[in-house]
């Protein structure tokens, strides 16, 4: 075998930021490009946006005109928290829609024997929404205080590029289960789909048109369009009339009922289900799913600022960032969307795929969402697109994620056998510890936790439901008490260490100032 000389020895150093994006967080592309973009992500959202309301509402008493109207105004909320959160929050290009980390303390409320014994669909459902109401607004002070009183920012020191490899990492690969499983329940659909949107955006990206790579930025868009028309093709001609009913839920374009349901015009409000009730049962449980989804957020900050081809964000914004989405919460409690807030996934992973990490198509993509929630007959056509089609995307998106949740391993030290301790760990139970208390959960219709003290239950099947909020609690732990002194550089704490305040680079004062001059009265620390 030829020996191998140095030269031919490829050598990649670590870099700050990724670099081949066409457009980072404060550059943007041509507005036709932006809107073009916008509608792009706004139609990603659609899929978390009409799942969650698919899953709760009907168990909550409602029917098809309840479960558009909660799909409306989780639409317009996410649209406002977006904008919110980009102006004044982070400022990265992320959008802040429904969180799955609400299920387990809302479920709770659902089976609540005072709600459950409501004999009348309609009156339990109103009921049911004006308790987890309650208990959004109530536990948003979580988030609230963490960040504005920059404690999270103080939590945040504990944190190592090391410790943050999991926790990012896990943010796409613990929702594996909303991936090929739901691609598998209309793999007529949903494997077309896979197969036609990675050949689009990878393949064939470098096909241009006026020397823009339409397939690579618009993938998502012609993959949709295609697969849409051809699930309804499907649906007209009849496959789907003698199969069973799981079958035509998944696969039929016209199962929604989305928009026979949904008015022309409507436009949420707050308080529209009356006045919110307050159960301190109720609303400790619901704590449990704020401190998930705030761990869950940050990992999804880190993974933001990375495809948005930014510097790590400084405390100081993460924990301001923290601060704005328990506003977001709190919003969520008030116009009543049934669940609360974190990050959206699968939209971080759209910054990856197009190249595209403009703060200004975000921006654009929330205005999509605001106008089509009010118009909702238009906004429920599209919230029509089977659950495959978007389970497809998530195949992909949540793996860029989890990609560049081990990008982080570049500025650690891998042959350390203490480093390749913490992340198999980590990962590891980080994965495997939800997994149990989900399976537990399927079998015995309770979680692991099932004492007298419901909001003991709901905080600790919560927390462990969450494979990132598992790893943080692992990865911190190890990383902070295991040969800590000896391993400061092993741990890549001196390329961290510039980014933990705003001035420690030069690139924060770019990536991260806010807007309207509004430094001046609230300086960075």
């Amino acid at each position: 075998m030829a020996e191998v000389k140095p030269e031919d020895m490829v050598h990649h150093t670590p870099m700050d930021q990724l670099q081949g994006f066409e457009y980072c967080i404060d550059s943007n592309p041509s507005w036709g490009e932006a809107i073009a973009l916008g509608f792009q992500h706004y139609i990603l959202s659609l899929g978390t946006a009409v799942m969650i309301p698919t899953m709760l509402v009907q168990l909550m008493g409602g029917n098809d005109h309840d479960k558009a109207r909660v799909v409306q105004t989780l639409l317009f909320v996410t649209g406002i928290k977006t904008l919110l959160q980009t102006l004044f929050g982070t400022r990265l290009p992320t959008i802040i829609g429904g969180s799955y980390a609400f299920v387990v303390p809302i479920l709770s409320i659902i089976r609540d024997p005072s709600l459950a014994q409501i004999a009348d669909g309609h009156t339990r459902f109103v009921q049911t929404m004006r308790a987890i109401q309650g208990s959004l607004i109530v536990s948003s002070s979580i988030q609230i205080i963490l960040g504005y009183s920059q404690l999270w920012a103080i939590c945040s020191r504990f944190f190592s590029p090391l410790g943050m490899v999991p926790v990012v990492a896990l943010v796409g690969l613990g929702l594996f289960q909303r991936g090929f499983p739901v691609v598998g329940s209309c793999v007529e659909i949903g494997l077309p789909m896979l197969i036609l949107f990675v050949a689009l955006s990878q393949y064939l990206k470098h096909v241009t048109v006026r020397h823009v790579p339409v397939l690579e930025r618009f993938s998502l868009l012609i993959c949709v369009a295609l697969v849409w028309v051809y699930a309804h093709i499907l649906t007209a001609s009849g496959a789907y009339r003698h199969t069973a009913l799981l079958t035509q839920f998944s696969c039929r374009t016209d199962r929604a009922n989305l928009i026979s349901s949904a008015l022309w015009i409507s436009i949420p409000f707050p308080l529209q289900w009356g006045a919110p009730t307050f159960s301190a049962n109720h609303a400790f449980g619901m704590m449990a799913a704020v401190v998930v989804s705030l761990i869950e957020t940050t990992g999804a900050f880190m993974a933001a600022a990375r495809l948005a081809s930014a510097t790590p964000p400084p405390a100081y914004v993460l924990s301001r960032g923290i601060g704005w989405q328990g506003i977001g919460t709190l919003l969520d409690g008030l116009f009543g969307t049934g669940t609360g807030s974190t990050v959206s996934v699968e939209n971080v992973g759209l910054l990856g795929s197009t190249r595209v990490g403009s703060r200004r198509v975000i921006q654009i993509s929330a205005g999509f969402m605001i106008f089509f929630s009010m118009l909702g007959k238009f906004g429920a056509l599209f919230a029509s697109i089977p659950f495959p089609i978007f389970a497809a995307i998530y195949c992909v998106m949540f793996g860029i994620v989890a990609a560049v949740g081990l990008s982080f391993l570049q500025f650690t030290n891998m042959n350390s056998m203490r480093n390749l301790f913490i992340v198999g760990v980590s990962l590891f139970l980080g994965l495997s510890i939800p997994e149990y208390f989900s399976r537990y959960t399927a079998s015995a219709q309770y979680g692991p936790a099932h004492t007298k003290a419901g909001w003991f239950n709901d905080y600790i099947n919560s927390v462990f439901s969450s494979p990132p909020t598992v790893a943080l609690i692992v990865a911190v732990l190890l990383d902070n008490t295991l040969d800590v002194k000896e391993a400061a550089r092993d741990r890549g704490m001196p390329w961290w260490a510039r980014f933990r305040t705003f001035r420690g680079d030069s690139r924060n004062e770019e990536f991260y100032t806010l807007p309207f001059n509004l430094n001046r009265f609230f300086p960075p620390s």
